[in-house]
């Protein structure tokens, strides 16, 4: 009989967190979750401020494209207008519903969820910190044989003049009033994200990046397609650009750039990067190692360097994807606790892993970009096509889908596959399973298409572009 309050103590209740601690439970294990309820509430960063958010915003963006496209298609009648107290409201509303489906999933579990902050104390001590009923500061300890560090990731603001007058993007969906006019700082995928979003729902969007081109890290040709189609779908995309400051004036916030120019913004959103959560943890005291910006370290099971702590997700600062968070939690639950019944212990790869971004329009990607794949495999094959899809024949839209293969010429393995284009997302992600099992550019072109759809782009074609 253990001589610990638990056997499992996750901290954070995130996507990792969540998944760890129910699974736990559900194999007969002691579970407690502890999360500040009173902020986020249970999901983390992907229910409250991330991925479901933001994806319902970039549904909402789209409506007035297509009140426009559908003229060509017959239809008739004014344009809508977007009331943005109602998109919040329906959203917050959506939010709510899935932090209690969480809650709701945990305690069904058999998990003790305890809402308050906790900090690590030892090997095997924890302490919580919490209100009182009468609002005054309280604390509560526990032990544990195995804790787990699921407290994922918080957006990443650089010191400057003005600091105090921008927003991240845990503020963006709460904005009051609407921005009219947006300066967007950054040139990873939630700022080119939340570029291209604002701008369909109306704002005059500024997007300012002191890189040579957005989305550094995915493939050049997809990065270079995807901001000349956000460009020509209205966002002011400045490259090569950084802030000086920003002020306060009775017209708007003023931000200064390098060179002298200057945006005036009803709001500016820094996005940045984010850094992993670890602020008061006390990794320090317990002597959990730390790398860059302070991600936790942990082996090829998620331990960390003390044995009986482990971390998971954002916190360790590899992918961050809610999808990852979620395999390698499982990965941790099966080494503590067993596999469930009848099932090998999981392991995660990183290779393919697919990931989407939500510009306007989509990119969907999956594998080595081309400058990866030529790095590790020498001789590779490509494969493109750029196209105006079947229903911009008739909507009058100028946009265009790019879809590109990479392929390691030695093996005819596909190793890369890459999209820009409407739902390029889910199509890719039906792509991934296919290169997970290792398929060949053979197998592509045996695979019949389905008539007419943008996705059958990607078994049909034939000639190398180089």
């Amino acid at each position: 009989m253990s001589t610990h309050d638990f056997d499992l103590f996750v901290i954070g209740g995130g996507s990792g967190g969540v998944r760890a601690a129910r699974m736990a439970a559900q194999r007969g294990a002691r579970v407690a979750l502890a999360e500040t309820l009173g902020t986020d509430g249970l999901g983390g960063t992907c229910v409250n401020v991330g991925c479901i958010p933001k994806k319902l915003y970039s549904y909402a963006a789209h409506y007035a494209d297509a009140a426009h496209e559908s003229h060509g298609f017959g239809w008739e009648g004014p344009a809508p207008t977007l009331n943005w107290g109602t998109l919040k409201a329906n959203r917050a509303t959506e939010i709510s519903r899935l932090n209690t489906v969480y809650g709701n999933l945990l305690r069904g579990s058999g998990v003790t969820v305890l809402n308050g902050f906790a900090r690590i104390d030892g090997e095997h001590a924890l302490t919580l910190a919490t209100l009182n009923a009468d609002g005054s500061p309280g604390h509560q300890s526990y032990t544990a044989k195995h804790i787990l560090i699921a407290t994922g990731g918080t957006p990443h603001v650089p010191h400057f003049v003005g600091r105090e007058h921008v927003i991240t993007s845990n503020e963006i969906f709460d904005l009051e009033p609407f921005p009219q006019r947006l300066v967007v700082v950054g040139g990873g995928y939630i700022a080119s994200e939340f570029a291209s979003i604002f701008n369909g729902l109306g704002s005059k969007v500024t997007q300012l990046y002191r890189g040579e081109q957005i989305l550094r890290g995915f493939d050049d040709e997809v990065r270079h397609f995807v901001a000349a189609e956000m460009v020509k779908a209205g966002v002011d995309l400045r490259l090569g650009t950084d802030v000086v400051d920003v002020r306060k004036t009775a017209e708007g916030l003023r931000v200064e750039l390098e060179g002298g120019n200057t945006v005036m913004a009803d709001a500016v959103l820094y996005a940045t990067g984010r850094v992993p959560n670890v602020k008061g943890l006390g990794l320090e005291t317990v002597g959990v190692a730390q790398g860059k910006q302070g991600a936790v370290v942990v082996d090829a099971h998620y331990r960390t360097n003390v044995p009986s702590i482990f971390a998971v997700g954002d916190v360790t600062n590899r992918l961050q994807l809610t999808p990852v968070a979620l395999g390698e939690a499982m990965v941790v639950v099966d080494q503590l606790f067993g596999p469930a019944a009848g099932k090998p212990p999981r392991s995660m790869s990183y290779e393919f892993v697919p990931t989407a971004i939500f510009t306007h329009p989509n990119v969907g990607t999956v594998g080595h970009s081309e400058a990866e794949a030529r790095e590790k495999f020498g001789h590779i094959t490509v494969f493109r096509s750029e196209f105006k899809a079947l229903k911009h024949t008739l909507s009058g839209s100028s946009e265009r889908t790019l879809m590109k293969l990479i392929v390691d010429t030695a093996s005819d393995r596909v190793v890369g596959l890459h999209m820009v284009g409407t739902e390029a997302g889910e199509i890719v992600q039906g792509f991934a399973v296919a290169m997970k099992a290792g398929a060949t550019k053979a197998v592509f072109d045996s695979t019949i298409g389905i008539h007419p759809t943008a996705a059958e782009e990607f078994v049909t074609m034939r000639e190398p572009a180089r």
